[in-house]
């Protein structure tokens, strides 16, 4: 099975002391010509740290590339008006040249509440939000009638290519939103042997929502600093199930770990 290997772009930090807010253009051009397959933003309002704005860095990003495919790892859905993130998405996937992946998720605890209030929105709700806004969101971003949850009706245009869909959580919730509306999964840290769990497990909620079984995608896999070590490490991920690993940065000087996830790629 062949593993697909995307990195997170320099625009945020889970450390504010250490922000990383590095060159999006000269980080994007880099991963494509090392041979990567994707690269990521982050999305939130307000977090712990720095953050840029998810959609302009793809943005950024896809006007810098011209192979490379971008995702966001993971919209907040619920922290925008459906209709609004969906001109977004359908905007992005024409700039690109159908590039997108989009990654969505409701957030955690972390951060706290503020931006959820600042959007008006609210924490609590973020999940019945984000169920509501992936039942919808394939029509809007086609271009084609769509009710809204509040009844308004309304068509975007122009329509778009809907991009992939991935589902990031570790709940069981999370788990069943992916089988329902997803075409992947998205979780953080798992190992080779959970991901085989987890294949297994998504394959069979998939069934019940007469669906495809959703790929795995594994964000910040642990791996060994010996790169040789490391290849070996995503191979049992590819054995195991996984379609895609994403590799986070471990601080400011981004290049570092680029040419590291290099290294990795010449020994797979």
């Amino acid at each position: 099975m062949t593993l697909e290997i995307g990195t997170i772009l320099p625009t945020s930090t889970p450390d504010p002391v250490n922000p990383i807010l590095g060159d999006v253009r000269a980080s994007a051009r880099f991963a494509e010509q090392i041979g990567l397959d994707s690269v990521w933003a982050t999305d939130h309002l307000v977090a712990s740290a720095p953050i840029l704005d998810s959609t302009v860095v793809l943005a950024t990003a896809a006007a810098a590339t011209e192979r490379i495919r971008v995702g966001y790892g993971v919209m907040l859905l619920a922290l925008r008006p459906v209709a609004w993130a969906a001109k977004q998405i359908a905007t992005l996937q024409h700039v690109s040249g159908n590039r997108l992946v989009l990654g969505v998720g409701t957030g955690n605890p972390a951060h706290g509440d503020v931006a959820w209030r600042a959007a008006g929105a609210t924490f609590a709700d973020r999940g019945r939000r984000t169920d509501e806004a992936l039942r919808v969101l394939p029509d809007l971003v086609a271009g084609r009638p769509t009710t809204l949850p509040d009844g308004t009706e309304v068509t975007l245009s122009p329509g778009a290519l809907m991009p992939p869909v991935l589902v990031a959580g570790d709940a069981p919730r999370a788990r069943h939103r992916a089988a329902a509306y997803g075409d992947g999964w998205v979780a953080i840290g798992l190992e080779p042997r959970q991901v085989s769990a987890s294949v297994t497990e998504l394959g069979a909620l998939a069934d019940e929502y007469g669906r495809r079984p959703p790929a795995v995608t594994v964000v910040a896999p642990r791996l060994s600093t010996d790169p040789g070590r490391a290849a070996e490490q995503l191979t049992a991920y590819a054995d195991a199930g996984a379609e895609r690993v994403v590799l986070a940065l471990s601080g400011p000087e981004w290049r570092d770990d680029y040419e590291f996830v290099a290294k990795i790629k010449a020994q797979l």
